[in-house]
């Protein structure tokens, strides 16, 4: 077989006058594959052009929807098929409500008070109530990503202008904000400054049990509808929902799949997934329901779910989440309305400025709620009053629990306990999946894994390195999907029939430098094979976090219904066919290695093709998902979780049906 050299890099370095000539090897094997594109290739950007194609086919769905009857039977498939993806619903059981005191203010009163969404897990709140006769129409006010929530400037500005135009208003605390932290450190701090990495956390444990953390974040607006619904000062044929940024997002989840929300105002949020995967790419953990672009439902469909209720897309022209696909669902959806005979009722406020609750928007959200919940004339000559008058309160004075946090007191429960609860339940014997051949069938159909022999796998040679004692071929291997896998294959002198397929979580360049750990093995007279599994090293997309991992990756395969795990286990196995029969008569023995995370995906490789491999070993793998359920602090990356696994295995069972004469372990 002949082999091209590739050029060495040469630079120089001027060090105290003196000349030194430095040769760093180029291991990057896709600028220099033999009839490849020689581009940047990225799995991110593979996975993109599928959600283009998806939204493309759903686009073309809707466009055919033309009565009302038609919109009905789309929204109840739809409503039906979200709910099943968020791991359905908790049972409703009994509120408990308590009124905590009450702050007396001129022209309104705010109550301090608290409800539990689920037995010992409670929702803290301030409800913004006018003064005068009800029943008064009621909306509820999500907060956006505040660290304070409920008493955050912008969530009290929402619930004063509401209660001042003759609308109760119930701002509440979202997990992980305000006194609803679900992480907190000894002293009874929120341990995280950022509520996103919270909710990344929570979501790795409710990723596990097939559930989400929308899941709980919209159980707990569910609940604070039942808690407006059960006062007699409410008027529970007009109510509504409210809030921007991340309480835009749960204002579209909950006006798309509770009924009882009839006028609805989504700020600083809606988009398009094409538009969004194109630009920021997926957000956190409860924004992400899981495989909803496989089946074709995107953020148009949380309009679409409620036509032809009132509903006002409020929007700032420099949003992050990008103006063009919020006009896009817009009018898409605009089109749908007016088809209905009700176009009056869809409406998109754009004012200047930057992400947030601009006072435009506010304007506009308070004269679409009294439109709509009081019947008053939204285009009436007084504006609403200015954001200087709107006199806030300290957070100290709004906070409902005598500590500031739920979970310094005594019986609450958070969702990490809810979410271990869960999988305890799971691990009844009468529940687990108990055989090799079984858990076989279980991972094939839930992880959508081929089977070796149906793969078809070939590779181009990208050049050649040159060490002392040995060199190694630089080529990129094509999986049956035909994603470039860049690839090492370190050659001795005098090789051994057999060889080493060596993964690692950085890709194939991790312990590929002289005298490493892949060069040890070498120097035993083995050939070493080092690969970049998709999303590693030369086709990652971007650094990946250092708690997280690549979690904007592991978003967009989650809502294409794939996972890191499971694309990982595909290329593995592939790697390995394609070691075992490259340039060889008979197949040869492939000893596996895999480092940390990438362990998890080896599990499955060798649990599926047992035969693919003669002896496996496992250095500083994770040992169960348990234990990131039930906690933040085992919490390894998110993209080594699998969405409902727990329902049919763990790691251990894995473990458990790997022959232990195959088997090394190494901590």
């Amino acid at each position: 077989m002949s082999h091209r050299f590739s050029c060495f890099l040469v630079f120089a370095l001027l060090l105290f006058s003196s000349t030194v000539t430095v040769f760093a090897e180029d291991l990057t094997c896709l600028p220099t594959e033999e009839g490849g594109t020689q581009q940047k290739v990225t799995w991110y950007g593979h996975m993109s052009q599928q959600v283009t194609e998806l939204m493309k086919q759903r686009s073309e769905r809707v466009e055919k929807l033309k009565t009302l009857a038609e919109v009905r039977d789309y929204q109840t498939k739809l409503r039906t098929q979200i709910i099943q993806q968020l791991g359905g619903f908790p049972e409703r059981t009994p509120l408990n409500a308590k009124l905590v005191s009450t702050i007396d203010q001129p022209t309104y009163q705010i109550e301090l008070i608290h409800f539990e969404s689920q037995p010992g897990h409670r929702v803290t709140g301030n409800l913004y109530v006018p003064k005068g006769a009800g029943p008064f129409p009621a909306v509820i006010v999500s907060s956006g990503h505040s660290r304070t929530g409920k008493t955050a400037d912008y969530n009290q500005r929402f619930g004063i202008a509401m209660a001042e135009n003759g609308i109760m208003a119930l701002c509440y605390d979202p997990i992980g904000q305000g006194e609803r932290s679900q992480i907190v450190t000894p002293d009874g701090k929120p341990q995280f400054e950022a509520t996103t990495e919270e909710h990344f956390l929570v979501g790795s444990g409710s990723i596990l049990v097939g559930r989400n953390t929308a899941t709980y974040r919209i159980w707990d607006a569910m609940r604070a509808l039942d808690y407006l619904e059960s006062r007699p000062d409410v008027n529970r044929e007009r109510l509504g929902m409210m809030g921007c940024s991340g309480g835009g997002t749960l204002t579209s989840y909950v006006m798309a799949l509770d009924d009882r929300v009839y006028c609805a105002a989504p700020a600083c949020y809606l988009t398009t997934f094409e538009h969004l995967v194109q630009t920021l790419g997926p957000q956190d953990s409860e924004q992400n329901i899981f495989a909803q672009l496989k089946l074709g439902i995107d953020q148009c469909d949380y309009v679409l779910l409620r036509a032809p209720k009132p509903t006002l897309i409020s929007a700032t022209t420099e949003d992050f989440f990008g103006i063009s696909g919020t006009w896009v669902n817009y009018r898409q959806n605009k089109r749908i309305y007016t088809r209905l005979g009700f176009s009056e009722r869809l409406e998109i406020v754009e004012a200047d400025g930057t992400h947030g609750v601009q006072p435009e928007n506010l304007s506009a959200i308070v004269h679409w709620m009294k439109r709509w919940l009081l019947n008053s004339n939204a285009q009436q000559a007084t504006p609403i009053k200015p954001f200087a008058e709107y006199a806030t309160l300290p957070e100290d004075k709004l906070l409902v629990t005598p500590k500031g946090q739920v979970l310094l007191d005594q019986g609450e429960r958070s969702v990490f306990d809810l979410n271990f609860e869960i999988a305890e339940r799971l691990r009844e014997p009468s529940l687990r999946t108990q055989n090799l051949v079984e858990i076989q069938t279980t991972i094939r159909k839930e992880l959508e894994i081929p089977t070796a022999d149906s793969l078809k796998i070939q590779s181009n040679r990208a050049g050649k390195v040159q060490r002392d004692g040995y060199h190694i071929d630089k080529l990129v291997i094509h999986s049956s999907d035909n994603f470039p896998l860049p690839a090492l294959t370190f050659h001795p002198v005098d090789p051994s029939d057999s060889a080493y397929l060596y993964l690692s979580d950085g890709g194939k360049t991790t312990d590929s430098q002289a005298a490493g750990p892949i060069e040890k093995i070498v120097d035993e007279g083995y050939v070493v094979v080092t690969v970049d599994l998709r999303g590693q090293g030369e086709t990652a997309d971007g650094t990946p976090h250092p708690r997280l991992g690549d979690w904007r990756t592991f978003y967009l395969a989650y809502l294409l219904g794939d996972s890191v795990v499971a694309a990982h286990t595909r290329d593995i196995i592939s790697s390995a066919k394609w070691i075992a029969n490259y340039q060889s008569e008979k197949p040869r023995e492939v000893h596996l290695i895999a480092n940390g995370q990438t362990a998890v995906a080896a599990m499955h490789a060798v649990i599926l093709e047992p035969e693919l491999f003669t002896s496996v070993e496992f250095r500083n793998a994770p040992e169960s998902w348990l234990p990131m359920v039930r906690s933040a602090a085992s919490a390894h990356p998110i993209t080594t979780t699998i969405h409902g696994i727990l329902n049919h295995y763990d790691l251990t069972d894995l473990r458990e049906l790997i022959p232990k004469e195959k088997l090394r372990i190494q901590r």
